[in-house]
């Protein structure tokens, strides 16, 4: 029998389409055992509503969802928006949820310590914050794993570019197990909105498939860069990687943001450097009950 992989997820749910399809494939995972999931960036409350309305589209209701930090650690654009929000009037969900994500993040880990990887989709806030506040926390984690970045290429990824300060912070205290999967990898994962409609059956997806049609007004495509990095936490071999270290650029006037790698064999950081996009778009839909991509 497989041990199950204890997850804790950090999302910025509500904007991109693609955390809703990341928290849906952990659900549906039977190799996962999500103990908790925890909010970040604008706000922090709609966006834990429209996890638990996931997860009672799943039949969960004993995932625990903590709200953090809606702004930024010092500057940056921030993300107030939350287009996908409106789908709260059509689905079932609490209201209310806690409020301390950084201390829920950092009294799981210390109960569990080397069990836990730590999933991290959105922005960097709450994470930046655990990492400076308990600077041994990457190290009592089993793994770090995040979506963000753009290694290989000039330019600054979503993700760094909403709070950079936050980005700088986890790198500078990230050396323990950890995989960063950026834009270098994550755009060669994507499906047109047609093909995603048709298969987007069952009550979970029936209800990621009403937070995408938000998204397909101004969109006409899906790019799975969230579930990526969630599914290599099962399937490591979906990806190759390169190893080195990684700066978050927070002095740009331009562009801060940008997740600067160099190369170096003993580096502190692995980045994604290549993906089989059909082999991850066949497991990842495998996994929800979609068939084959």
């Amino acid at each position: 029998m497989v041990a199950k992989e204890k997850i804790l997820l950090d999302t910025d749910i509500g904007n991109d389409i693609d955390d809703a399809f990341c928290l849906a494939y952990l659900l549906a995972q039977p190799r996962c055992e999500l103990v908790g999931v925890t909010t970040v960036t604008g706000d922090t409350q709609q966006r834990a509503a429209l996890v638990d309305a996931l997860c009672q589209a799943a039949g969960r209701r004993d995932v625990p969802i903590v709200a953090g930090r809606g702004d930024v650690v010092l500057s940056g654009p921030g993300q107030p928006q939350n287009p996908q929000a409106e789908v709260l009037d059509r689905l079932p969900h609490r209201t209310g949820f806690p409020t301390d994500a950084v201390d829920f993040l950092r009294e799981t880990i210390r109960k569990n310590p080397g069990e836990i990887t730590l999933l991290a989709i959105g922005p960097m806030s709450n994470i930046g914050l655990l990492f400076a506040v308990d600077p041994q926390i990457p190290s009592l984690l089993k793994r770090t794993v995040m979506m963000i970045g753009h290694f290989f290429k000039p330019g600054a990824e979503w993700n760094a570019k909403v709070d950079p300060f936050a980005a700088a912070l986890v790198y500078r205290y990230l050396s323990h197990e950890n995989l960063s999967i950026g834009l270098d990898v994550t755009l060669k994962c994507a499906l047109p909105a047609a093909d995603v409609r048709a298969k987007l059956k069952g009550p979970l997806l029936e209800a990621v498939g009403e937070m995408a049609e938000v998204w397909f007004r101004n969109r006409d495509r899906v790019i799975f860069h969230d579930p990526l990095a969630a599914a290599v936490i099962f399937e490591p071999d979906l990806c190759s990687f390169k190893r080195g270290r990684v700066v978050v650029d927070v002095h740009s006037r331009q562009v801060e943001g940008m997740t600067l790698f160099r190369e170096a064999a003993d580096g502190p950081h692995q980045v994604a450097a290549d993906v089989d996009g059909g082999r991850f778009l066949s497991h990842f839909f495998s996994v929800l009950g979609g068939g084959a991509a």
